[in-house]
C-alpha cells in the first residue's frame, strides 16, 4: 500500500509542480510587460507583479526540492505493536473526527485523497508530527486532543 501512496503522492506533486511553473512563468511574463509599467509614482502594479513573480519562483524551487526527496524516498512498514515513526501512516480521530497523517520527509501540509482516504503530509517542522511520534495504537494526546486508532 505505501508505494502505491508514494505513486501518488509523487503524481499530485508533479502536477502541482507542472501547474505552479505554468503561473510562475505568467507572473514573470506580466512584471516585464511593457503594458505594466508605471504610470505615475503611485503606479505599483509592476512592482507587485514583480513581487509575485519571485514569490512564485521560490514555491517552484520548493516544489522541485519536495518531488526530489520523494523520488529517492521509500516507506517502511510499522506493524501495528511498532511506535510511530517516520514514515508512518496514522489514523488518528482529531476532535471526533477520523483523519489520516503521513509522517513524511518533505511538502508537509499536502492533502491527497488516496484509497478512499484523505491524508495530509506532516514533515518534521510540525509540532502534530513531534507530538505523534513514538506513540502507539490505542494512544492519546490532550493537546490536541486525538485518540490513535491505527498505525500502518
Amino acid at each position: 500500500m505505501k508505494d502505491r501512496l508514494l505513486a501518488a503522492i509523487r503524481s499530485e506533486l508533479r502536477a502541482r509542480f507542472d501547474r505552479l511553473t505554468k503561473a510562475a512563468r505568467e507572473a514573470h511574463a506580466a512584471a516585464t510587460d511593457p503594458g505594466s509599467k508605471a504610470e505615475s509614482k503611485y503606479d505599483t502594479r509592476s512592482l507587485e507583479a514583480s513581487y509575485l513573480a519571485a514569490g512564485q519562483a521560490k514555491q517552484v524551487e520548493d516544489l522541485a526540492r519536495d518531488i526530489e526527496i520523494f523520488e529517492s524516498a521509500t516507506l517502511p512498514e510499522i506493524g501495528i505493536e511498532d511506535a510511530i515513526d517516520a514514515g508512518a501512516l496514522v489514523e488518528v480521530d482529531l476532535n471526533d473526527e477520523p483523519q489520516w497523517f503521513l509522517l513524511a520527509p518533505a511538502a508537509g501540509g499536502v492533502t491527497l485523497d488516496h484509497e478512499g482516504r484523505e491524508i495530509t503530509l506532516l514533515t518534521p517542522a510540525s509540532a502534530l508530527y513531534q507530538k505523534l511520534l513514538g506513540l502507539h495504537t490505542g494512544d492519546s494526546l490532550d493537546d490536541p486532543p486525538l485518540f490513535v486508532s491505527e498505525v500502518l
